[in-house]
């Protein structure tokens, strides 16, 4: 009995996996601003991708990806900029801010 009631005091009570999928949920929802969504252009692959036409959101890129039966691709630009921590200089990434139409 000893034995049961301790493995249950440490298994948690959710399933595994499940803030993986709410976190999957936020990102499909457009909290990143900085990314990006794009079809695939005609003709290219996953192993040689050229992006194609892009769309306005996740959603949209899930929509139009499924009726064609190819991926879609997701784009995030980055700059390299400075950033003193305590004296000691280090490189970090930032996010490039992207045009809103």
């Amino acid at each position: 009995m000893e034995g049961k009631g301790a493995r249950e005091a440490i298994e948690p009570s959710t399933p595994a996996g499940s803030e993986g999928t709410h976190a999957a949920r936020k990102r499909r929802n457009g909290s990143d601003a900085s990314l990006r969504y794009f079809l695939i252009k005609a003709g290219s692959s996953p192993a040689q991708p050229e992006l194609g036409q892009e769309v306005a959101s996740e959603g949209e890129a899930l929509i139009e990806a499924f009726r064609s039966g190819q991926p879609f691709y997701t784009v995030t630009a980055w700059k390299a900029v400075p950033e003193v921590n305590g004296g000691n200089p280090v490189i970090v990434k930032q996010a490039v801010a992207t045009k809103t139409t």
